[in-house]
């Protein structure tokens, strides 16, 4: 456990910022001020730099693309390490223009982003307190942070009821305004509000429940696809306390 206690709902310009510690995981339970989770920190006011800054975080990882990159860059605390682990294969306008739904996307990001996956979840193993980001907070780092939980050893409902938070964080004004402008370019859209907004547990359910079909566990999936035994193993131990 590192860094000061914050009020992560006040830090000003934040969003989605919330701290994964106090889930259930078998007979432990998350560490607290460990592994954090947030969307965009382009907006971030001065004292919310401040905040940031007092969590002591070792490692920020940012999983935009180039482009969401260079239109928003963070505003963080000079001393904070960013690791770049770009999620997408593709722009994220690309799904809107494909109108695909959200289990399409997530089947995307652990079938064809697995390598982005493993480097995302190898830098919480590395590094803590560590905070992993995107634009919303939603999908990129909500995968990611679901599978890094699960082979953690966080209880199921844990994980999916972590993820399903974040419709219910965001803020409304603004996510009205992005449907908005999305909407005028894309007004056939089937899938475009869930796209924005949604975080659905049923959808995290059955993600995790693919995984669990195709490789046995969340945990297999990371070791099929790079982590080493020793980092599955320091993953649990770094982010569960039994």
């Amino acid at each position: 456990m590192s860094g000061e206690p914050v009020d992560l709902a006040a830090v000003a310009g934040s969003m989605n910022l919330r701290d994964v510690g106090g889930l259930r995981a078998g007979g432990g339970i998350t560490r607290e001020r460990t592994l954090y989770r947030s969307g965009t920190l382009a907006h971030l006011a001065d004292d919310g730099v401040a905040a940031l800054s007092r969590l002591s975080l070792r490692r920020v990882v940012d999983l935009r693309d180039a482009a969401e990159v260079d239109a928003n860059p963070s505003r963080l605390p000079a001393e904070v390490p960013v690791e770049r682990v770009p999620l997408f294969l593709g722009s994220v306008t690309s799904f809107f223009a494909e109108d695909i739904g959200l289990e399409e996307m997530y089947r995307r990001i652990v079938d064809d982003s697995s390598d982005a996956v493993v480097r995302a979840v190898r830098a919480v193993v590395v590094d803590q307190p560590v905070l992993v980001h995107c634009t919303v907070g939603k999908d990129r780092t909500g995968v990611t942070v679901a599978v890094a939980l699960s082979a953690a050893g966080v209880d199921r409902d844990e994980v999916v009821a972590d993820y399903a938070r974040t419709a219910a964080l965001l803020p409304v004004e603004r996510t009205r305004a992005v449907i908005d402008w999305l909407r005028a370019q894309h007004p056939g859209s089937t899938n475009l509000e869930q796209l924005v907004a949604g975080s659905p547990a049923d959808v995290m359910e059955r993600l995790l429940g693919r995984i669990d079909a195709e490789y046995g566990s969340a945990r297999d999936y990371l070791l099929a696809h790079g982590l080493s035994d020793d980092e599955v193993v320091e993953l649990g131990r770094v982010l569960v306390a039994r």
